[in-house]
């Protein structure tokens, strides 16, 4: 038998915005995965990420922001408003943001980047903990100048946005996943000539 947690982590699945409905999380259960998402493995004080959460009147103003990257991009009034709609679907969005600090003495890029990922996990973990669906999204958008500059601050990287909600039903068959063995092999040294 598994503990709670791991049977969290191996029951977890991604829900995509237009599987997500009302209620999405309050701010105490917000709150709780920012927790979660601070646990992930770190280097101390440095935390190479943020969190934006959009709601209320920001989630319209996403919306414009999606609708103009899509009129930019040749989508045409109806491509902007399909944009428009997709940014507005989550009951609850929250934008992630890197603070990569490129030269740190003792942490390099990569192992914050790790950070980053481990961290965007346990959020999403503890969104599946707490009942909720959740999935990761980027594309394009992330890399829009006006959309990255809506978000970051300089020296910051859009990475993408967390769509969350409760999903509207449950999965009829979970998407085939790769076994333990097609990611944990057994290393074997080079021969040697």
């Amino acid at each position: 038998m598994t503990d709670s947690a791991l049977d969290t982590l191996l029951t977890r699945y991604s829900v995509g915005p237009k599987h997500l409905v009302e209620p999405g999380p309050d701010d105490a259960q917000l709150a709780l995965m920012a927790q979660a998402a601070l646990r992930a493995p770190d280097h101390a004080e440095l935390v190479p990420y943020r969190f934006k959460l959009v709601r209320g009147a920001a989630k319209q103003a996403m919306a414009d922001l999606f609708a103009d990257a899509a009129r930019e991009a040749g989508k045409g009034e109806d491509g902007a408003a399909l944009d428009a709609e997709r940014a507005l679907r989550p009951p609850v969005t929250v934008a992630v943001i890197a603070r990569i600090d490129l030269g740190h003495p003792q942490v390099p890029a990569h192992e914050q980047w790790a950070a980053l990922g481990g961290a965007v996990a346990n959020f999403l973990t503890a969104a599946h903990a707490l009942g909720f669906g959740g999935k990761m999204l980027s594309g394009a958008k992330v890399r829009h100048p006006a959309i990255a500059a809506a978000f970051c601050a300089p020296g910051e990287t859009l990475v993408g946005w967390i769509a969350l909600g409760t999903p509207a039903r449950k999965p009829s068959g979970l998407a085939r996943k790769p076994s333990a063995t097609d990611v944990m092999q057994d290393w074997h040294p080079p021969c040697k000539p």
